[in-house]
């Protein structure tokens, strides 16, 4: 089948594809709840030698640069505990780490996670992490203006391969909130 979005003539229902997704994601769409049934999760096979945006979007249509999400991993301290959380934005945006996410978590400090705990505690790839089967006890939060589009590309847990699903059911993932203005444009220095 093709996909709704992008270049992509191979798309399979990610139910059926589960043995190319990491562990937490296919026990989380074996286990598939939410705003739109399991098979309208659609995976599609990448090569993660494109993996970056510009040469990405070039490859597999303009039109993913509006219709792709990233999602990170970042730490918010507060004494002496850290919460971990996952935040899904477009990928023409960044996050706003220390307004939104912060004061949303009541975070005293709020950085990226580094790479070898967001990795070790997602269970997932670097530059794949997915909000798709992330720990039951990390909070979610999706910029609004991702969980409004029809379509989103997303990362499948591996490097290799992505998720193509409607926006509507990144918020209604397990511990997702939608938040307006998590995502803030990226401004490029001179």
């Amino acid at each position: 089948m093709r996909a709704p979005i992008g270049d992509f003539t191979d798309a399979r229902p990610a139910p059926d594809c589960l043995d190319l997704l990491t562990g937490p994601v296919a026990a989380a769409v074996r286990a598939w709840t939410g705003p739109v049934p399991a098979d309208q999760v659609l995976y599609v096979d990448t090569d993660p030698a494109i993996a970056d945006t510009a040469v990405f979007v070039e490859h597999h249509g303009a039109d993913l640069l509006d219709a792709s999400a990233n999602c990170v991993v970042v730490a918010a301290r507060r004494g002496g505990d850290t919460t971990l959380a996952a935040c899904v934005v477009g990928s023409a945006t960044r996050v706003d780490v220390n307004g939104v996410v912060r004061r949303h978590l009541g975070a005293r400090k709020a950085s990226f996670a580094p790479m070898d705990t967001a990795t070790g505690e997602s269970g997932m790839e670097y530059g794949g992490i997915t909000p798709v089967g992330l720990p039951a006890d990390w909070p979610l939060l999706v910029d609004a203006a991702v969980a409004d589009t029809p379509w989103v590309l997303v990362g499948s847990g591996r490097r290799r391969g992505k998720l193509v699903l409607p926006g509507k059911a990144l918020g209604g993932l397990p511990g997702a909130v939608v938040l307006e203005g998590l995502g803030v444009p990226v401004t490029r220095e001179s």
